[in-house]
């Protein structure tokens, strides 16, 4: 299975720093408090339980192997006189099935994506069409993985043939990615679990869980313990932070006292400031209006006077133009009477 996994793409992998941990790190508690977890036995003695670690090495060392394929593809220049005719073949074979599924999957993963932007026409025919030309063309797959899978059989059976070639490749396991690394590390823990499991006999098995156990129920009474010492803590500092903040809050209380009182001695200076400015707008107010009063019975009576002198000198002109003309009716009137005595006096004569 572990075969199947790793060999769908095992030559495009980026180059990893890490190195490959061959075995587990030994467990630095004391032993006598992992003498119940620690098997009686260091060996395993039956022939199954020797055949199942075997399988399992072997599914690692065959998984080491293949995931530095990619190194060997990216090197053909380098490896080809070391690695055989033969490995570099069937290497260029699965590399060019590694590259038609690919471009299949990314062609497929490119066409859902656009069925995906058009799900509202899904009840259309043409819509049904690409679906299901979509599922047919996902079948293909299947067939290309089984080549795949083969062609990775293939390359591991020559490999295995071939002993130096395969310690050649071990030197460079630098060039493994990061991904297949990880993937062999929990592999190897896996074998660990599995040897240690393998070696504990059902009583150790029954004991180791016993033991597992009362731990947990000890843990457990600790972890009440702890939150109750916690809790108290928690209040016992919650009333201490009460009376270092009533402290605060009682100087802080005397400081603003303080300053409320210069601040009512700044205000009552204000108030009185302000009730002399008001008293002194009132009184300019006040000046201002009987100015403005009397301003206005001036400009009344100078309107007044003016009126009755243009009054008089109306009437002024009036009386002389009515004496002129008196005056000059009565010197008609002379003259007339002049003309009337001379003409009678001319008559009288004759």
């Amino acid at each position: 299975m572990a075969l199947d996994v790793l060999g769908v793409a095992p030559l495009y992998q980026g180059p990893d720093i890490n190195r490959m941990r061959l075995t587990a790190e030994p467990s630095r508690k004391p032993a006598s408090l992992l003498k119940p977890l620690v098997p009686s036995k260091s060996k395993l003695t039956t022939i199954e339980t020797k055949r199942v670690v075997s399988v399992l090495d072997e599914t690692i060392h065959k998984v080491e192997l293949v995931t530095l394929l990619s190194y060997v593809s990216a090197n053909y220049e380098t490896l080809e006189g070391m690695l055989g005719e033969d490995i570099m073949k069937a290497v260029r074979e699965h590399e060019k099935v590694c590259h038609s599924l690919l471009d299949s999957v990314i062609y497929l993963q490119d066409k859902e994506r656009r069925l995906q932007e058009e799900e509202e026409f899904e009840e259309e025919g043409w819509f049904r069409d690409r679906f299901l030309s979509m599922e047919l063309q996902k079948s293909h797959l299947l067939p290309l993985m089984q080549q795949i899978k083969e062609s990775t059989k293939d390359i591991l059976r020559l490999l295995l043939n071939n002993p130096q070639v395969v310690r050649l490749l071990q030197m460079h396991t630098l060039s493994r990615s990061a991904e297949a690394q990880n993937f062999i590390d929990c592999l190897i823990e896996l074998r660990g679990f599995l040897f240690e499991r393998l070696l504990t006999s059902p009583v150790e098995a029954r004991d180791k869980t016993q033991f597992i156990q009362d731990i947990n129920r000890r843990n457990r009474r600790n972890q009440e313990i702890i939150e109750t010492l916690e809790n108290e803590l928690a209040a016992s500092m919650k009333s201490r932070d009460t009376e270092e903040e009533y402290e605060e809050l009682d100087i802080i209380h005397k400081e603003e006292k303080v300053q409320l009182e210069e601040l009512k001695q700044k205000h009552n200076v204000l108030v009185e400031e302000f009730s002399q400015i008001q008293a002194e707008r009132e009184v300019n107010a006040k000046k201002r209006t009987e100015a403005e009063q009397e301003m206005l019975r001036m400009v009344r009576a100078a309107t007044l006077i003016q009126a009755l002198w243009k009054g008089y000198l109306v009437r002024s002109m009036l009386r002389s133009r009515k004496k002129k003309r008196s005056k000059s009716k009565g010197r008609v009137k002379e003259k007339g009477k002049g003309k009337g005595k001379g003409k009678a006096k001319a008559k009288a004569k004759k």
